[in-house]
């Protein structure tokens, strides 16, 4: 089924804070990445075509930025949707068809109900201001919400325009333009309160 992202953060938000393992063997929170200008959070999936449609934006924006981070976190109930498992998870970023800074497992699905995630992908993008991050946009990396659909600019470009004005210091004020993506694979009985209202 196929959702679009909603509103539970608000700019200038902090990050929620996290604690979760990643596949590359250590455990990984927003500090790990205050080096970063820029924190891209995405929560996505092995399975869904919506989220293999960004892995390469995604992975280009990783590769591209030295001063932005891209931290990929799979909320997926994995026990319904095995490709979704953390070896699954590793496959991926094994065969190079994910290339994150970041891939991380949120076997509680606790970090995407507090960060509000509905779908994969659901970006969003923060600010490194004061010595924490703030969230500066909620929203899609480009204007193909389709996983056949190509962008009309270069891929991500609408999350990279965002990402250069971060790094430029300039004010974001880009509108929320949700993503779209398979929802998330709630566990039974797991959904957030927000979930009445998707």
């Amino acid at each position: 089924m196929a959702g679009e992202s909603t509103r539970v953060l608000e700019r200038g938000d902090e990050a929620p804070s996290f604690s979760l393992p990643g596949v590359d063997g250590e455990t990984h929170a927003p500090a790990d990445f205050a080096d970063a200008e820029a924190l891209l959070v995405v929560f996505t999936c092995n399975h869904c075509p919506y989220a293999k449609a960004k892995h390469p934006a995604l992975n280009a924006i990783a590769d591209d930025y030295d001063e932005a981070a891209v931290v990929g976190i799979n909320p997926n109930d994995a026990d319904a949707y095995p490709a979704d498992s953390f070896d699954g998870m590793r496959e991926e970023v094994d065969s190079g068809r994910i290339d994150y800074d970041a891939y991380l497992r949120d076997e509680s699905q606790d970090v995407a109900a507090a960060y509000g995630a509905v779908c994969t992908p659901d970006p969003f993008l923060f600010a490194r201001r004061d010595g924490a991050f703030e969230l500066v946009y909620h929203g899609r990396l480009d204007d193909a919400l389709n996983p056949d659909a190509e962008p009309s600019g270069d891929p991500g470009f609408e999350m990279r325009e965002i990402i250069d004005d971060v790094l430029a210091g300039e004010t974001i004020d880009a509108a929320f333009r949700p993503s779209r993506g398979c929802t998330i694979k709630w566990r039974e009985g797991n959904e957030p309160d927000y979930w009445d209202d998707v």
